[in-house]
């Protein structure tokens, strides 16, 4: 009798141990949505340095683009962002609602994407990640976990992990990763994994929020006389 007694609280211990993991995962997941909440509303513009690692899986080699980013939120569903990679070679990329311009000076080219407003939807998800989206965006999204407390680009933050709900979505991308400020409750650090062991890793460092940035900030301006091209 006094074995099974010992066994029942042995594994009532086990279980409690088990569980008391999951349990403070839960709470510091719920303090990370918690910080993410409060910045969402206020989040109207930031500005930052850039680093932007691409990982090619096949031939086990990471290319590295530096520069700086702005990003202005005027409104709701209003997004604009203006992206600067400066080395190892200059390019401009700058984003209005459904539309992406690809300035390459070396070309003398801007290349034109436009998703259409069928997918402005999706395409405001991607460039919010981290970037003043809320919990609840997330989490319609997104299957949500917790990754731990890190150090980035000088800042304590918190890693939290993400696996896409859509197919779609899915089919690209296997989950993401971001590092949000414990601070902020900004993103300042996101990762891209993609099928196949590519991926991508773009840090923001020296990040500073700023509600009054200019329109002529996000704005991509190319000298007369380049050519345009529809992707």
């Amino acid at each position: 009798m006094r074995d099974f007694r010992r066994r029942r609280v042995l594994k009532a211990l086990c279980a409690a141990a088990m569980l008391a993991p999951a349990a403070a995962a839960a709470d510091d997941l719920a303090a990370v949505f918690a910080r993410m909440d409060q910045a969402a509303p206020k989040f109207k513009g930031m500005r930052a340095d850039m680093k932007k690692v691409s990982h090619t899986a096949v031939i086990g080699e990471d290319s590295t683009d530096s520069g700086t980013i702005v990003v202005k939120v005027p409104k709701p569903h209003d997004y604009r962002m203006l992206m600067k990679f400066e080395k190892p070679d200059e390019k401009l990329v700058g984003v209005v609602g459904t539309a992406v311009e690809m300035y390459l000076p070396k070309a003398a080219e801007v290349q034109v994407y436009n998703f259409g407003k069928g997918h402005k939807a999706e395409v405001e998800q991607f460039l919010k990640l981290g970037f003043g989206s809320n919990s609840q965006e997330l989490k319609d999204a997104y299957t949500v976990t917790y990754g731990g407390p890190e150090t980035v680009a000088g800042e304590k933050a918190t890693r939290i992990v993400l696996v896409p709900k859509s197919q779609d979505v899915a089919n690209m991308f296997q989950k993401f990763e971001l590092w949000i400020s414990d601070a902020t409750g900004i993103s300042v650090q996101q990762k891209m994994y993609e099928k196949g062991g590519n991926y991508s890793l773009a840090t923001y460092p020296n990040m500073k929020l700023d509600p009054n940035i200019k329109d002529s900030e996000v704005k991509l301006v190319t000298p007369p006389g380049v050519t345009r091209r529809k992707m």
